[in-house]
């Protein structure tokens, strides 16, 4: 193993991220690639202070220390380079754009700066390098995973209950998941107790997939919901 000799002491510099990456990213995101290209580049743009509101696929295919940080996880340092790329950019953490000539990429990162920056190289109004006109990259289809789901029809995940979703999603297929939070947040019953009796239903019971309804019974009402909570 590898070991660190630890921070230097006196004057340092650091790094500023947001505290929304811990509470609401970091829980999601799942590959070491994505985490390590994700935290570098947060790092790079804090040492431009803002002159250069952008990294380009070309200048991270040449930096040494995110290439050596990247070996080992896949077929080689540049794959996954391109691979955390790509799920950072797939997941809203990095927003891209694709230089035409040379298929060159430009990443910014999704906050208020970066989206601003964003939208002036769309319009020209922000000096990119060289390698032809911008075009925005096709957006790749991926499946939310059930923490994605989770926030976006509960609420903020809690570090308790993140066990339980990723058992539950082992346990069934990414459709029922999907299904059962789409029934969930159509009846306004935004609680995981919900979503997982729908599941624990459907297991017991079979879930008709035909023209996307479910069997009767296969859920709560509302106010079955509140008998059953205080049971």
């Amino acid at each position: 193993m590898n070991t660190f000799p630890g921070f230097p002491g006196g004057k340092v510099k650091f790094t500023s991220i947001p505290n929304a990456f811990f509470s609401e990213l970091l829980p999601l995101i799942d590959n070491l690639a994505e985490l390590k290209v994700t935290l570098h580049i947060f790092w790079l743009l804090t040492q431009r202070q803002g002159s250069t509101p952008y990294v380009t696929l070309q200048g991270l295919l040449g930096d040494g220390t995110l290439l050596r940080g990247l070996q080992g996880q896949a077929s080689s340092p540049q794959e996954a380079l391109r691979n955390g790329l790509e799920q950072a950019a797939a997941r809203g953490t990095l927003l891209c754009l694709v230089q035409a000539e040379g298929e060159n990429r430009v990443y910014f990162l999704n906050s208020e700066l970066g989206r601003r920056a964003w939208e002036k190289a769309q319009l020209g109004e922000l000096r990119l390098p060289t390698g032809g006109p911008l075009i925005k990259p096709a957006t790749p289809v991926s499946r939310p995973n059930i923490f994605v789901l989770y926030e976006q029809n509960i609420g903020l995940l809690q570090p308790m209950i993140a066990e339980e979703l990723q058992e539950a999603e082992k346990a069934y297929p990414q459709n029922w998941i999907e299904d059962a939070f789409r029934i969930a947040a159509e009846r306004n019953v935004r609680n995981w107790k919900y979503v997982r009796r729908i599941l624990e239903r459907w297991a017991a019971e079979g879930k008709d997939e035909g023209e996307g309804k479910v069997r009767e019974k296969t859920w709560y009402t509302e106010e079955e919901y509140k008998k059953l909570i205080k049971h």
